[in-house]
């Protein structure tokens, strides 16, 4: 079992750091430079991949806060309308940060004239630095314990002062790693079969271990998770990514099989 502690802030000087915002930030460079780092190598345009990234980044977080104050709490943010600012102090929807980002990259191609076909080892090198950023951004999750879980005697638990809990900041920065792990190992032998399967290896996988996870969040804290006919915000996200992903696979096969 973890022990408790909590790290919020890093004060230079007069200056507070916060640390949630502070690993976020590590965890978008580290992917952007990995991003930069697989263009190179599969001979791709830098330029594209820096203007995409930063579309993304932007779409995703705007979406992303969006999404968490409109399903995870909207009552507190009617009572406290300047707190929808404070995005230092977290709060963030990862389907808010999925939509906004699927938005981004959909009105880059159309910007771009780019065709799908010319978009998919885009998305396989970002799925690659994705899940690297995701696991070093979640890692402030777990440092400020933003999404504590139920009560359990798991080996992984951290010790809370009222009683051990799951961190899900910590499962899904492991599961982020893990994922990083799997993709970067595989990406040579996906991308032989073609283009396009490392992204959707790597969402599906993701989505599918959300949902579960999900089933781990607290429902007895103040600050817990919204529920919408038993499943949080998050899991209906899930569900949708994963019905969207069976629909591309199918509809790309019958493109394929049509051409062939």
């Amino acid at each position: 079992m973890l022990p408790f502690f909590q790290f919020d802030k890093i004060m230079v000087g007069p200056v507070a750091i916060h640390v949630w915002g502070l690993m976020v930030a590590l965890g978008i460079i580290a992917a952007v430079f990995l991003m930069s780092y697989l263009a190179k190598k599969y001979i791709l345009s830098k330029e594209v991949v820096v203007d995409l990234a930063i579309w993304i980044i932007i779409f995703s977080f705007v979406f992303a806060r969006i999404f968490h104050v409109v399903f995870y709490g909207l009552d507190y943010y009617l009572e406290n309308p300047l707190d929808v600012f404070k995005i230092w102090e977290g709060g963030a929807s990862s389907f808010g940060g999925f939509f906004g980002a699927a938005l981004a990259v959909y009105l880059f191609a159309k910007k771009r004239s780019l065709s799908w076909n010319e978009m998919l080892p885009y998305f396989d090198i970002g799925a690659v630095s994705l899940w690297l950023g995701w696991g070093i951004g979640r890692i402030g999750c777990f440092l400020t314990h933003l999404h504590p879980g139920k009560l359990t005697n798991f080996f992984l638990a951290v010790n809370y002062p009222a009683g051990a809990r799951h961190d899900l900041g910590l499962y899904e920065s492991l599961l982020g790693f893990l994922l990083f792990a799997l993709c970067y190992l595989l990406f040579k032998s996906f991308i032989k079969i073609r283009w396009g399967l490392v992204a959707g290896f790597s969402i599906a996988s993701y989505a599918v271990a959300r949902f579960f996870l999900d089933f781990l969040r607290a429902s007895d804290l103040p600050m817990s998770d919204a529920r919408y006919f038993s499943l949080t915000p998050a899991q209906w996200g899930m569900t949708m990514i994963l019905i969207t992903l069976t629909f591309l696979a199918i509809y790309g096969r019958i493109k394929r099989n049509s051409v062939s």
